[in-house]
């Protein structure tokens, strides 16, 4: 069998009517089956897994090659759970839904009957993830959409996507209730077509003795003084660092926001993602910090791009073939009966879909 290998363009059309009726219909039965038999805890981290999000999304006729693979099969799921008591609920989505993520998980959390500890503690995450992969991890992609899974036992996912306009490219970064707690290498998985080489990756355990420099370099008031030293080595044609000339390769940050930088200084902040999540400290201060860092007091960042590859095959497009409409509706039918006799007690057709994994 031939693979492709999964690229995700950036397409700015839409699912057709058709194909998300039946999308929702099937995604209901598949998730009312694996909830049912594996649990709010194993979809958890399936679904927080790039390659069975991207079979998930496959699975239901979308595109294999398309940005919006994660927006739509994301909407589709969240249509199907915040709408029926199957436990779990999706917050935020696509664009100015993103923006409402906070307010969601408050809500879908009390609905739930999450403690106030477990609910505080998903805001934060959430908030963290996205600004992790706005500024922590600079690959060249802005997010535009972030979805937060919150389960009834406390557990939760954060699948985000973003785009680089100028290539028209996107990629989807993971992050489940697992790496909470964790900043190195906090990822379940990142998808995207290609490596990026210019990368700045401070959540790399490489990274860690940048990060506490970072730090060190904003609480003991230094980063004027630090900043134009960095200025200056680009003025004297670049600086030297493990035996080549690398100051050039990394543009410098122009516009820092010094209140930033002050509030932070005020605050002195214990760990660097206290430094992270203050508002003000966006991708300009956190490059230049990173490289006084790195230039200056020799504590090297991460240049390794984090993300992995994928491969599937797809469908909406006509690619590997079209999408058969009848055959859709004869695979909803089989699913819908299936659940039925499971809770008349009748687990032939279970057992006929466990078999599969034969095949």
């Amino acid at each position: 069998m031939q693979m492709k290998s999964i690229s995700l363009p950036l397409h700015y059309g839409s699912a057709p009517d058709w194909l998300l009726v039946r999308m929702k219909g099937l995604s209901l039965f598949i998730m009312e089956l694996i909830l049912d038999e594996f649990g709010i805890r194993t979809f958890m981290d399936r679904i927080s897994d790039p390659i069975f999000f991207q079979s998930f999304s496959n699975l239901l006729g979308f595109d294999w090659n398309s940005s919006g693979s994660t927006t739509v099969l994301c909407g589709v799921l969240k249509s199907v759970l915040n709408e029926n008591d199957m436990g779990v609920r999706i917050a935020g989505g696509k664009g100015k839904h993103a923006h409402g993520a906070q307010h969601d998980i408050n809500v879908f959390g009390q609905e739930l009957g999450l403690k106030t500890s477990v609910i505080e503690e998903m805001l934060y995450m959430s908030r963290l993830s996205s600004k992790v992969d706005m500024t922590a991890l600079q690959d060249g992609y802005d997010l535009y959409h972030h979805c937060m899974f919150i389960g009834e036992d406390g557990t939760w996912a954060v699948v985000q996507q973003g785009m680089n306009s100028s290539i028209r490219m996107a990629r989807r970064y993971h992050w489940n209730f697992e790496t909470s707690g964790e900043f190195n290498n906090p990822h379940s998985g990142i998808i995207t077509q290609r490596f990026e080489s210019n990368v700045l990756n401070l959540v790399a355990e490489e990274s860690e003795n940048c990060r506490k420099t970072s730090l060190d370099v904003v609480n003991d008031g230094t980063f004027r003084r630090d900043y134009s030293a960095l200025l200056s080595l680009l003025k004297n044609g670049g600086c030297t660092l493990f035996g080549r000339t690398v100051i050039r390769e990394y543009r410098i940050p122009t516009r820092i926001n010094w209140k930033a930088i002050e509030r932070a200084y005020e605050l002195q902040p214990d760990k660097y993602e206290d430094l992270l999540m203050l508002n003000g400290v966006g991708k300009e201060t956190v490059r230049a910090l990173s490289l006084i860092s790195s230039f200056v007091y020799s504590e090297d960042f991460s240049r390794e791009d984090p993300a992995k590859y994928c491969f599937t095959v797809g469908g909406k497009d006509g690619v590997p073939f079209p999408v058969r409409r009848d055959t859709y509706d004869e695979v909803i039918e089989f699913m819908r009966e299936a659940l039925r006799q499971k809770k008349l007690g009748d687990y032939s057709r279970i057992e006929a879909l466990r078999n599969l994994r034969r095949y």
